[in-house]
């Protein structure tokens, strides 16, 4: 298979534009959010479009899958357009900025797979670096904006390494944004440093849960049981 198509179980994703490809980030966030009894959904940073079409294989909501980059958001509106979903998907070409200071709609679902690199070096390939630094949607604005636009009893959730996802929880308490559950990501059971935090927050303090979740069985080539259990109905493989 080229590395240009990803091939998932119900639809497939073209990558050959993006910057950013198909990663474990964006498809473990995918599989853990729940989209029970939503019917407006927003993905901040679509990118190839992957996240706004796993949540429309389990959802009937109504999806807006923003991207700034124009190479990207011509490749995911390339990639909803094949699928069986694109009715229901609508890619935008804006900031994160420009749509929520001027959106009169609210959502009952917003996600993202943000960038999130703050003081490390950048590439020096323009669009990469773009999709990897938050010099371009500064963790402040993210959560300004979900606050704006978040429906009361709304659920927000986003996925972050675990120094970047600590101060971000203290950003979004600071406008009334609480975790409510969460998942620490281990790579295997010998590695004892969570690798990533999936989290979801809602407006005011709620009853909190966690998990863990490795990727890898110990083994290098072996996934665990739980990492397919959370991602069967994507991956063609498990």
């Amino acid at each position: 298979m080229s590395n240009d198509v990803f091939e998932f179980k119900k639809f497939s994703i073209r990558q050959n534009r993006c910057a950013m490809k198909v990663g474990t980030d964006g498809v473990l966030l995918g599989s853990w959010v729940s989209v029970e009894g939503c019917e407006r959904v927003l993905d901040i940073g679509t990118g190839t479009g992957l996240i706004a079409l796993m949540l429309a294989q389990k959802t009937n909501a109504h999806i807006t899958a923003l991207e700034i980059d124009v190479a990207s958001f011509e490749q995911a509106l390339e990639n909803v357009s094949e699928s069986s979903y694109s009715k229901r998907i609508n890619v935008v070409n804006r900031s994160f900025q420009d749509y929520w200071k001027e959106s009169k709609e609210k959502f009952d679902l917003i996600v993202s797979n943000p960038p999130y690199f703050i003081d490390s070096l950048k590439s020096n390939d323009t669009n990469r670096s773009m999709a990897r630094h938050a010099d371009v949607l500064p963790f402040s604005e993210l959560v300004e904006g979900v606050q704006s636009l978040l429906l009361e009893g709304g659920k927000f959730c986003v996925i972050l390494p675990k120094k970047e996802a600590e101060y971000f929880c203290k950003l979004a308490e600071q406008k009334n944004l609480y975790l409510s559950k969460l998942l620490r990501i281990r790579n295997s059971p010998d590695k004892e440093e969570d690798k990533r935090h999936i989290m979801q927050f809602e407006f005011g303090k709620h009853h909190f849960t966690e998990g863990s979740l490795y990727i890898r069985t110990g083994q290098p080539l072996e996934y665990s049981p739980e990492y397919k259990q959370l991602t069967k109905e994507y991956y063609i493989h498990f």
